[in-house]
């Protein structure tokens, strides 16, 4: 019976700690644009990428393009 009191006090923590979340992640504008994040995979991904960047995004276990 104690497990109940328990349980019961814990579900109300956890109740009140999604309920801060929920206000925190509103007051910090994580629902201000609701639509561009769904349309981001749409657009054109085809970005140009700058030689100097493209060398430092090689993974490690790839060929180098010259000898060092």
């Amino acid at each position: 019976m104690s497990i109940l009191v328990f349980l019961i006090g814990l579900s109300i923590v956890v109740l009140i700690g999604a309920g801060v979340v929920l206000f925190w992640a509103v007051d910090h504008g994580q629902f201000d644009d609701m639509e561009t994040p769904g349309l981001l995979p749409l657009a054109d991904a085809d970005a140009v990428v700058p030689p100097d960047q493209a060398r430092a995004a090689t993974p490690a276990h790839a060929a180098p393009d010259e000898a060092r």
